[in-house]
């Protein structure tokens, strides 16, 4: 059993504000120690259905250099670094039978759930093929064009409706906390998290519950709507970007790997200074 486990840290239980998740301050340090707790327990529960199991795990929020490597379960490996052609889910076509997502947070604009956003703040929409698509959204269907299944979403109350609404109700979802507001909401203890993605991690692998790979309608057409016109000029340099209105563009890429590079081409020209 190969499995792919995703570790963000706005949905990671305790976090609430953004101040945790930038790099240079004691709030940050502590919320990198509690999401490498969360990847820590979600590799345990796998190892403890099967001892087998070869479990790799993605560091995908901001510099994808989070996580503690030394303080990591040492059965899995670690996954790092930018820049990644497919950002938040690279290496998902190398031949995992399934995939878990820790730490997820809400689509750009959902409420309340806490510190929601899509890829960056410059993001305000992103549709694809008509529907909006968050973070899980664009993972899942990426890790779905490679025959992977999303079977566990952990994160607050939205995101478990998103996974529901996405994945079905057979996805396994693990909420550590109730979203009240932008930055606010009401945690589990670390501790009680913890146990829970355990006990889900292990249960997924032993049930395998029938979720199939989050597949799209291709040629896929993606529209993305920025926070600044600025933004969608420079999308219009991409070959094939048409645009919308002041804020918005929109491209049609024969496939879901194809368009998301184009997505995380786009979240790159959001940090060009202005």
């Amino acid at each position: 059993m190969r499995v792919y486990v995703s570790v963000d840290i706005e949905g990671i239980a305790g976090v609430v504000n953004g101040e945790e998740g930038q790099r240079g301050n004691p709030e940050y340090e502590r919320a990198r120690r509690l999401m490498t707790g969360e990847a820590n327990a979600v590799v345990a529960g796998i190892f403890d259905a099967d001892p087998r199991a070869q479990v790799t795990v993605a560091d995908v929020h901001g510099p994808y250099r989070n996580l503690i490597p030394e303080d990591l379960d040492e059965r899995a490996t670690l996954n790092r670094g930018k820049p990644k052609v497919y950002g938040m889910v690279d290496g998902i076509d190398r031949g995992y039978d399934l995939a878990m997502f820790v730490g997820v947070h809400g689509r750009a604009g959902s409420a309340p759930a806490v510190l929601s956003h899509t890829f960056t703040g410059a993001l305000l929409d992103v549709q694809v093929n008509g529907k909006p698509f968050g973070e899980l959204g664009l993972n899942a269907a990426m890790a779905g064009a490679h025959g992977v299944p999303v079977v566990l979403v952990a994160g607050d109350q939205i995101v478990a409706d998103e996974a529901r609404d996405l994945l079905g109700p057979e996805v396994i979802t693990v909420q550590v906390k109730e979203s009240r507001a932008h930055l606010a909401a009401e945690s589990l203890h670390p501790n009680v998290a913890r146990a829970k993605l355990r006990e889900a991690a292990a249960r997924a692998i032993r049930e395998r519950p029938s979720v199939e790979p989050l597949r799209v309608r291709q040629p896929v057409e993606v529209q993305v709507s920025f926070n600044r016109p600025v933004f969608a000029d420079l999308s219009e340099m991409i070959d094939h970007v048409e645009r919308v209105d002041g804020r918005t563009v929109r491209f049609t890429r024969p496939d879901m790997p194809a368009a998301y590079r184009i997505l995380r081409l786009m979240t790159v020209l959001c940090s060009t200074p202005l």
